[in-house]
């Protein structure tokens, strides 16, 4: 164990912040550790958009649920996957790149960029002692978030990071079991072993939720998930990745 080893293994979501907002250094810091992650063929296909304006983030939060931390934090971080640079650099160097920034490559690395960028943000933030939680409920009604942040085609804002100094820190969610999720050589090919494991990790998180709430809940995971995924939320979704020109091929 070491001390990154450590401020990872300690990450929770933080909904309540007090007013403090970060400084101009903090910023700078965290973007800049942003950009230091990985990227698929040194593309950088993503970008980052910070959010100081109480009116804009007041709109972001109407639109990702009514979500107050999304208000009330130190600095407010939307994610986008970004290939409108790419097209102008094709522009510049006279070369035909839409039909690869159209692919579904192209669409996939500009994603894992971009949550590459932002654990790295995640992490740098947390180094410094602060708290974030990540907002995907931006993409609820992503054309007003475009038009909000004024973001061009090719450009598809994925989430927000809300950071700031934690006012209040939850307790940690127990994670799947690590044999659950790491496989060696190939995938678990005993179905029993699997549902096995699932049933185990549900007691387990049935127990979390009855202790945090002294009694009132105690859900399982599974059953948590079944009710999620039964409602079918952000149906447009393809379409609107597409009305901006992206994963087209």
């Amino acid at each position: 164990m070491n001390e990154v080893m450590t401020t990872l293994l300690n990450h929770r979501s933080i909904r309540h912040f007090n007013d403090q907002q970060l400084s101009d250094e903090q910023i700078k810091a965290i973007v800049s550790c942003a950009q230091a992650a990985s990227t698929s063929s040194f593309i950088q296909a993503y970008s980052i958009i910070g959010i100081k304006d109480k009116e804009k983030k007041r709109k972001l939060a109407e639109i990702a649920g009514n979500q107050e931390y999304v208000v009330e934090n130190g600095h407010l971080f939307v994610f986008c996957a970004d290939l409108f640079r790419h097209e102008m650099i094709g522009e510049i160097e006279q070369k035909e790149v839409a039909s690869s920034i159209e692919s579904t490559e192209k669409f996939m690395v500009a994603l894992i960029d971009a949550a590459l960028a932002a654990q790295n943000a995640a992490i740098a933030a947390e180094s410094m002692g602060l708290g974030i939680c990540y907002i995907g409920g931006i993409r609820n009604k992503l054309d007003e978030v475009k038009n909000l942040l004024k973001t061009p085609e090719r450009v598809i804002p994925l989430f927000g990071m809300t950071v700031g100094y934690p006012e209040k820190i939850n307790d940690q969610k127990p994670r799947l079991p690590l044999e659950h999720v790491y496989h060696e050589e190939e995938y678990e090919q005993d179905k029993s072993v699997y549902l096995q494991q699932l049933q185990d990790y549900d007691q387990v998180i049935s127990s979390y939720y009855e202790e945090r709430t002294g009694g009132k809940r105690k859900d399982r995971w599974s059953e948590q998930m079944a009710n999620m995924l039964e409602k079918q939320t952000r149906m447009y979704m393809k379409e609107f990745v597409q009305k901006n020109k992206m994963n087209l091929r």
